[in-house]
Formats: structure tokens, C-alpha cells, sequence
């Protein structure tokens, strides 16, 4: 069996005998009119948005409540199209071991956002004219929205879209602020761009990066003045909360996969380094919460679980799940889980001092101070993460790949509840006894040295070039002032969300510092000795 259309139509019999659900409705049916009059364009062909949300789409046109699929567009510097006819397999890992298996169909079109005049531009081009489009969703991660990279100036290739406008574009994001561009050139029908990417008021920095090329362009001249006007007041950036564990495509899938008889399932990695192949694995957990902001209508996902909500809402779902009851606890294990050199997540979660870390980050640092949104329960959303979904087996989640833009995470993941205890009258900032040695973690993770004094690789960061020649001249178990080494960073207010200096912690963090690199063997042994 091949993931392709014809083999899916000749032998779908085999397909289903092997226990995999092929959905009932005719894509030759619905590409043509999504084409001629989208409703839904996701830039970001990944791993999360196969998983997630084509696969909601693929269930609102099996529950004929939507009658049209979904255009994908990657980066051009991706450089490939979805393979197999834009089909994917759906391998939803469950805790309990068993696996569900779907065959994803809502792609329509697959297109690369290469630049202004070449064939797929002009096709997107068409799409964002049309009026019935409503909605354009990214997943493109945090670092995607940025304009400014470590140094604070414009990163060279958006200063030279912001200089030389629409028609030369050569960023990503040059490139969809010309196609708003156009959308607004033919009858500025108003429209939702929704990031679902798992950050901070993602719907604020759409607005940022958006709101930047076109009051730029419209007062340099390079676009109508009555540009900057209509991205303002037309244009709605929801804010979402998304969260849905999707690791990498992984080889024991694709051998479950192989087995059933599915050929032709080989993993690329493309120029820019994504991993991407004909199938997707995913945990069966998932939440997505977005504000209801669509001015010109939208589908209805909530047909299928997606809660729509006001905006402060969803910032306190945000709150609970990124500040408190998951991304600091993945973030605790994606640094000491690299350190100690684990592979898996849910190895990690047989390890007892890794697991006493979490818990007393979360249960006992944590919940304290979170935010409770009301339509989730905090105490039980945290629950489901420490004893289903990180311990699951089944679900192959790397500490390295949660160790990517670290830099970017700690302010959100841990600065918030350093807050909250600094505001909190009937709190002392000084019960923080964990939270502190996950930040010194980190900067012995920026050493680039494991527990046994091996190198590692580090994961990719765009801090990366900024923040390690501080600890590149540190030395395990060496006599050394660690602190004239790394107060710089400490004194970072935006890689920590604090002064570290000035919330009373640096002291804690650099005692740990000093813990972490006595030696080898020191990461395990001050992990023992803080936890217990």
C-alpha cells in the first residue's frame, strides 16, 4: 500500500483491514471549490498542524458542517511539497498502548511562499483575494514573528523588505504582508490571522510583525497610505492557546506503519533542518482555546472541541498552561534531560530525581500562583501532564528537541511565578528553592557538556551567539568566579523575565552554578541533594 490518491481509492479495502480510518468524503470534490473560494490558508506544514488542526478539518468535512479543505503553504526555505498527494498518516499514540490510525485528507493544495512574480506566489496571491477566505493560521514557532534578532536591529532580510517594499519581498513575512497587501489592492475584505504557536499573546506579536510592514510601507510610500489603516482596523490577531505534544516523525512508528504493509514512508530532513515524512505521530491529548475575533466569519470549529472565549480567558489558559502546569515542567526535562543524557521524555519520567523536580516546580512552586482561566481546572490539567502524558511510552518526545529557543522560554515559563511570589503579600520569593536550580541548569546546559564532562550538541537558539561566550570560559571543577563570568545574564531582565539580582535569586542560582560545575558527576549529585 502507497500513501497516494489512486491507492487510496483502488485499495481502500486493505487499508481499513489493517485498521486504519479512511475518510468517506471525495477531495476531487472539494479541491476545486476550495481553491476557487478558500476559507482557510495555514502557513506551516508541520508535524503539529498534520496532527492538529487538519485533522480538525478533516472532521468538520466528515461531519459536513465545513465544505472545504485546507491550503497549506510552507517557506520556501523548507524547500519541498508535501509528499503522497498531500495525504499523511495520523498515528495518535494513547497511554494505555493502543494506536489509532487515520489517513488525513483535508490538504487540498500545498504550496512554498517563494517570493513576488513566481507561480505559487501568484496563486496565493488569488487566494488572498478572495473574499470568502476567513481565516490564516501559523505555525511557524515564536521565533518566526521576530523583526529583531539578539541585538535589537532589524534582522537583514526584514530591514530590506521594509526598505524596498511588496514587489521585492524576500522574507518570510515580508512576503504574507504582501499578500495582505494585495488582499487590501482588491475590495480590503476584513480578515483573522491567528497564530498557533505556543506562546505568550501570539495574536500580539502577529500584530507587531504585521502592523510593522504596513505602517512602514505606507509611510515610506511604498504601499497606499490607507494600508497601515486597514491592517489596523481590519485585520483581527486572535489570541490561542494551543497545546497538543508532537515530537518528530519517529522510526518505531515507521516501523509500525511498514509492518501493516505501507511502503514509501521514509523520513527527509529538509535544507532547513524540519523532519518531516509521510506520517505524523501525536499524543491524543489536545486543547486549543482562541478568541472569538473573526471579522469576517469563520469555521466552525467548535463543532469539534476547539473553545472559543473572550481574550482574557484565553490569556489565563495561556497563564496556567505556560507559566505553571506544562511548559516549565517540559522545560525542566528538556534541559537536565540533555544534561544527563536522556533521549526520551518518557525515560525521564522513571528517573525519581527528574520526576521529584517537576512536581515540586509545579505542585508545590506552581499552583500556588497560577492563574485558574475557570473553563480548565489547573490542578487537574497538571495532574494529566506528570502522570499521563509525559510518562506516556508511546508518545517518543526528545529532551532535545524541547531544548529548542530555550532562551526564549524561561521569561514566560518561570519570570511569571518569580512575579507573582514578588507581588504576593502572603509570599516570600525565597520559598523558590527549584525554580532557581532550573535556571542554573540552563547555563551549565549552555556549557555544552554533559554530567560525565562529554560534549553535546546544543539545540538551536537565536540567543545562542549572545549568551554563550559567558560560561565558554567556565571549566568543570575548576576554581573560577563564576559570578563575573554570568552576572551579565542574570541581570537579563529578558531571557529571565526579572533581575534575577533584583528578585533576590541570583544568589540561589549561583550557588547551584557552583554545584553544577564541581565535576563530573555533579549534576546528578546536586539534583539528589536539592530534591530530597
Amino acid at each position: 500500500m502507497r500513501l497516494t490518491a489512486e491507492s487510496l481509492k483502488n485499495e481502500r479495502a486493505a487499508w481499513e483491514a489493517k485498521g486504519y480510518h479512511v475518510p468517506a468524503f471525495d477531495r476531487d470534490e472539494i479541491a476545486p471549490r476550495t481553491k476557487e473560494h478558500p476559507y482557510w490558508i495555514q502557513f506551516g506544514g508541520g508535524n503539529l498542524f498534520k496532527a492538529f488542526q487538519a485533522r480538525l478539518a478533516q472532521e468538520m468535512l466528515e461531519k459536513g458542517v465545513m465544505d472545504r479543505g485546507v491550503i497549506a503553504v510552507n517557506r520556501e526555505q523548507e524547500g519541498m511539497h508535501q509528499p503522497n498527494d498531500n495525504y499523511s498518516i495520523l498515528a495518535t499514540l494513547k497511554s494505555d498502548g493502543t494506536v489509532d490510525k487515520t489517513v488525513i485528507c483535508s490538504i487540498v493544495e500545498d504550496l512554498l511562499l517563494t517570493g513576488p512574480g513566481t507561480e505559487d506566489f501568484e496563486i496565493l496571491k488569488a487566494h488572498f483575494r478572495a473574499p470568502s477566505l476567513q481565516m490564516v493560521t501559523f505555525t511557524i514557532t515564536e521565533k518566526g514573528y521576530s523583526l529583531v534578532g539578539g541585538n535589537g536591529e532589524y534582522l537583514p532580510d526584514i530591514a530590506a523588505d521594509l526598505e524596498t517594499g511588496p514587489e521585492q519581498a524576500k522574507s518570510f513575512l515580508g512576503r504574507v504582508a504582501a499578500l495582505l497587501y494585495e488582499r487590501y489592492q482588491n475590495g480590503a475584505t476584513p480578515l483573522a490571522l491567528v497564530s498557533t504557536d505556543n506562546c505568550s499573546h501570539n495574536g500580539d506579536k502577529v500584530r507587531a510583525a504585521f502592523g510593522t510592514f504596513a505602517d512602514t510601507w505606507s509611510a515610506n510610500g511604498r504601499t497606499d497610505p490607507g494600508f497601515a489603516a486597514y491592517v489596523a482596523e481590519k485585520i483581527s490577531c486572535p489570541w490561542t492557546m494551543i497545546d497538543k505534544i508532537t515530537p518528530r516523525p519517529d522510526p518505531s512508528v515507521e516501523k509500525m506503519l511498514a509492518d501493516d504493509g505501507v511502503e514509501g514512508l521514509d523520513m527527509t530532513i529538509t535544507p532547513a533542518g524540519t523532519y518531516i515524512a509521510p506520517y505524523v505521530n501525536s499524543e491524543e491529548t489536545e486543547y486549543l482555546v482562541i478568541e472569538d475575533l473573526f471579522p469576517n466569519g469563520r469555521p466552525p470549529l467548535d463543532s469539534v472541541g476547539v473553545i472559543f472565549t473572550d481574550r482574557e480567558t484565553v490569556d489565563k489558559v495561556e497563564k496556567m498552561k505556560v507559566c505553571t502546569c506544562l511548559n516549565p515542567l517540559h522545560t525542566c526535562l528538556a534541559i537536565f534531560g540533555c544534561l544527563l543524557g536522556y533521549k526520551k521524555i518518557c525515560d525521564e519520567m522513571r528517573d525519581p530525581e527528574l520526576v521529584a523536580l517537576i512536581e515540586t516546580v509545579g505542585y508545590t512552586e506552581g499552583l500556588p500562583v497560577v492563574v485558574d482561566p475557570g473553563i480548565l481546572n489547573p490542578k487537574q490539567f497538571i495532574d494529566k501532564v506528570i502522570h499521563v502524558r509525559f510518562p506516556n511510552p508511546f508518545m517518543p518526545d526528545t529532551p532535545q528537541r524541547i531544548a529548542l529557543d530555550t532562551s526564549q522560554k524561561l521569561s514566560i515559563r518561570f519570570g511569571n511565578t518569580i512575579k507573582a511570589y514578588l507581588a504576593a503579600p502572603d509570599k516570600d520569593v525565597h520559598d523558590l528553592k527549584l525554580i532557581p536550580l532550573v535556571q542554573a541548569g540552563w547555563l551549565r546546559y549552555l556549557m555544552g557538556l554533559d554530567d560525565e564532562g562529554k560534549p553535546f550538541e546544543l539545540s538551536d537558539d537565536p540567543m545562542m551567539d549572545t549568551v554563550r561566550p559567558y560560561v565558554a570560559g567556565l571549566k568543570l571543577g575548576a576554581e573560577q568566579d563564576l559570578e563575573a563570568a554570568v552576572s551579565p545574564i542574570l541581570h537579563n531582565d529578558v531571557i529571565f523575565g526579572v533581575d534575577l539580582y533584583e528578585a533576590g535569586l541570583a544568589p540561589a542560582v549561583l550557588g547551584y552554578l557552583k554545584e553544577l560545575t564541581a565535576g563530573p558527576g555533579a549534576i546528578r549529585a546536586t539534583l539528589k541533594k536539592a530534591v530530597h
